[in-house]
């Protein structure tokens, strides 16, 4: 049985039949290139011969979850716990916490543990090994533990020759905590462009974890886990020997970023804003139109990249873009929409009343402003579902 999502989760039931008349904004989920994502990756993963743990930290949908998985069961990646507690709820019961843990939350964590979830939590220092050993000593048991590897400088994690890392796995074997391996995410993969410097960057870490891995084998720790993952270098990567899994999320809808990254094309972008026009400035050479910042996010990703999105590229309300339209600015319930500078284009006739939709920059802080999606089919205005997505921490 589905748990009960938001308070305001019954009124989803009633869908729409058409983007032309569900209020705006308003969260689509173009489903035929959300579905042709996911085959294309899990063709690439077959091919390299390593098992998937998607991230679902994008979508926060058990919709989504199930075509991701071709059912329930898991495993999944997760990146809070009120994710890791909607989807226990939904009958996933394999699950990694890819998140650094902190003390205070061991107790959520282990009444996970205690409900029968097979949970993996991830540390990277001697101070949370020893806060999971005192909770193991007082309740009789916690999750399993993955540490954390930087492989790329990028955020957290210790490097594979660190004394550090055989420092944890230490306190956890002294502890009778199970350590099951090591976990990287390469995040420096996203200052690449055009998709140069992806594969460099996938091997650096798969080599990174594999590295981890082997050095605590030879002391004599378990690492039966290698996961490895970014949505960037996981459709770049040649060779996965050494990693046991890997992880990847914002592929499953693709965005700005992604597509600046050289990751996909403007075509595999699942996700967009439905938003309507509400004004005109034509001295100004702008339109206006009903969401700001509140429906698309603060999220301004492609501002480094050769090529700046603004807010995100406006399409016609099928989805196809509008030659060189963005919306250049944005306040809270505002969005300004222009012909990107340097672009012969001129600004289109769209009366007030006009729809519209936004690929975002960011398909995971986008889909953050919103409380379900509205399913469609490529090239439709069918409405075929809504379907209901979690938020929180």
């Amino acid at each position: 049985m589905r748990p009960t999502v938001r308070p305001d989760a019954r009124f989803l039931a009633t869908t729409p039949h058409s983007l032309d008349d569900i209020e705006t904004p308003a969260l689509v989920l173009d489903v035929t290139r959300m579905e042709r994502n996911i085959e294309r990756l899990k063709r690439r993963l077959t091919s390299l011969g390593v098992a998937f743990r998607p991230h679902v930290k994008t979508a926060k949908s058990i919709d989504v979850a199930e075509r991701l998985l071709g059912g329930r069961g898991g495993p999944i990646t997760v990146s809070t716990l009120k994710e890791a507690e909607y989807f226990a709820g939904c009958g996933i019961t394999d699950m990694t916490y890819a998140v650094g843990l902190a003390p205070a939350k061991i107790a959520r964590v282990q009444a996970l543990h205690v409900r029968g979830l097979n949970l993996s939590v991830l540390i990277d220092t001697p101070e949370q090994a020893h806060a999971l050993v005192a909770a193991a000593r007082s309740t009789g048991g916690t999750p399993g533990v993955l540490i954390e590897i930087d492989c790329d400088g990028h955020r957290g994690g210790v490097r594979p020759d660190d004394p550090q890392l055989p420092a944890i796995a230490a306190v956890l074997r002294d502890g009778g905590v199970e350590l099951r391996g090591v976990l990287t995410h390469a995040g420096e993969s996203y200052s690449c462009r055009g998709g140069a410097g992806l594969p460099q960057a996938a091997e650096a870490e798969r080599a990174g974890a594999v590295r981890a891995a082997e050095r605590l084998r030879a002391l004599g720790h378990p690492a039966s886990v290698v996961s490895v993952g970014s949505t960037p270098t996981v459709h770049f990567a040649q060779d996965l020997s050494g990693v046991t899994e890997v992880r990847a999320g914002v592929f499953v809808f693709f965005d700005l970023v992604m597509h600046g990254i050289g990751v996909c094309a403007i075509d595999d972008i699942a996700l967009s804003v439905l938003a309507t026009v509400i004004g005109h400035r034509a001295e100004k050479g702008w339109l206006l139109i009903d969401a700001g910042w509140m429906a698309l996010s603060r999220d301004r990703g492609t501002a480094r990249h050769p090529i700046d999105q603004g807010y995100g590229v406006v399409c016609d309300v099928e989805g196809q873009p509008l030659g060189d339209l963005i919306v250049s600015d944005a306040s809270q319930e505002h969005g300004i929409v222009s012909v990107r500078p340097g672009s012969d284009s001129r600004l289109p006739d769209l009366p007030i009343g006009t729809r519209v939709r936004i690929l975002p920059n960011h398909a995971c802080a986008t889909g953050a402003q919103h409380d379900s999606y509205q399913v469609v089919r490529s090239g439709s205005r069918d409405v075929v579902a809504t379907w209901p997505r979690m938020r929180g921490w």
